[in-house]
């Protein structure tokens, strides 16, 4: 393809200029390239990439021990570190506890935060005490009721996987201190309200809803150019079922769930930050560390075109040091200097921040666009604003007289 932005972009001027990268913190380890299911809509799998097909199938000890090292030496800071896939419970109790250690000695457990990402099939009670033993939270991928979950989240031979994720999530629950949230992708077949309950019965800390990955050359299902916000609308009756949440069945002011879609967008209306690469103009500080060991991009690029995921450095010792003057990297910390112009000039880019990076790619020109969901990132984020200033304003009614 043709050379597009960001990689005509000049590291070297913008360092000249007093330009500097914040480290990684956040590293997803992808310890088993193999998954058990088959869902319709990975990024890993089921996109223009097939990088995976030439990576071993589990991570060496030998190649997780040479990146808890480049990551000691990296950062000083507080990191996170996720075992992730593929499916990371592949690799087995055994292997992921020695790697746990490992892990804890090299970085040390006063400055990390273990997590692994799973679809729970294999979530049972000897995975449970490895978590335990090494506090991995734990993340569990679900797309709500059975019918909605098993339109995508399949096996190989096209039987659903519900059933067999809520034995795991059973697992799970009975760890609680370990049960990180859910992570569900929106499918616009699958009735919101329905999806929501479903999700909340199964009683997360966290809600997590993903957009299906897509861009201006190869759409997401259901978003047409010039069409309707079905995905803005579908998320806004979710947002009404949450924040509507009546008081007696909440966990906190109003809601059941934390929803981080959601508590991000409430964030930055009342002029905070966001804590996630869906919303806002924060720094990306993620890098992915594959089964081989090669230090890349968050791979949800893999749906781009083949090879987005590389980060083209100029060598060094170190490659997450490396990594971060490589324009890929640098394109993901630039807030809004990263945007479009069409962006800029929109009143809400602080909100939306130009929505999650792997969307705005267009073949040819690269990533400097609006997401292809601009239409959906405005109408929810229109009607987070319209929700939040109705309460403000039943606050202000409610003041008395020389009241505050």
């Amino acid at each position: 393809m043709n050379v597009s932005w960001p990689d005509g972009l000049d590291v070297t001027a913008l360092t000249a200029r007093g330009w500097v990268p914040k480290r990684f913190n956040q590293f997803v380890v992808k310890v088993h390239s193999r998954c058990n299911l088959a869902c319709g809509y990975c990024y890993v799998y089921e996109s223009a990439d097939q990088g995976w097909r030439a990576q071993p199938r589990v991570m060496s000890e030998a190649v997780f021990t040479t990146a808890c090292h480049r990551i000691a030496e990296h950062t000083g800071e507080t990191v996170s570190l996720v075992f992730h896939g593929g499916e990371p419970l592949l690799a087995g109790a055994e292997h992921l506890n020695r790697l746990a250690e490992r892990a804890t000695t090299i970085i040390g457990s006063e400055r990390l935060r273990l997590g692994m990402q799973t679809n729970g099939l294999l979530f049972d009670e000897p995975v449970a005490e490895v978590c335990e033993r090494w506090n991995i939270r734990v993340a569990v991928s679900v797309d709500g009721d059975q019918a909605g979950h098993d339109r995508h989240r399949v096996f190989r031979d096209g039987r659903g996987s519900h059933a067999d994720v809520l034995r795991g999530l059973h697992v799970l629950r009975g760890h609680q201190r370990l049960y990180a949230g859910l992570l569900c992708t929106v499918d616009l077949r699958n009735d919101p309200i329905t999806t929501y309950e479903a999700l909340v019965e199964l009683g997360p800390p966290t809600v997590d809803f993903l957009l299906p990955h897509g861009n201006w050359s190869t759409p997401p299902p259901g978003r047409v150019e010039g069409g309707p916000p079905a995905y803005g609308e579908w998320l806004s009756l979710v947002f009404d079922r949450w924040f509507d949440a009546p008081a007696e069945e909440a966990t906190g002011p109003g809601q059941e769930t934390k929803v981080r879609l959601f508590d991000d967008l409430l964030a930055l209306t009342l002029g905070g930050t966001g804590t996630s690469e869906s919303v806002g103009l924060q720094p990306i500080r993620v890098a992915v560390i594959e089964t081989d060991g090669t230090v890349e991009q968050v791979d949800t690029l893999k749906t781009a075109f083949a090879g987005a995921t590389q980060v083209r450095t100029a060598g060094g010792s170190n490659p997450f040091d490396a990594a971060l003057l490589a324009p890929q990297i640098v394109a993901r910390q630039l807030g809004r200097d990263a945007l479009s112009a069409t962006c800029r000039a929109c009143s809400i880019h602080e909100i939306c921040g130009g929505g999650n990076y792997t969307h705005r790619f267009r073949a040819g020109e690269g990533f400097l666009n609006p997401s292809v969901y601009c239409p959906d990132l405005k109408f929810l984020i229109d009607h987070v604003r319209a929700r939040v200033s109705g309460e403000l304003a039943k606050i202000g009614t409610r003041r008395r007289p020389g009241g505050v």
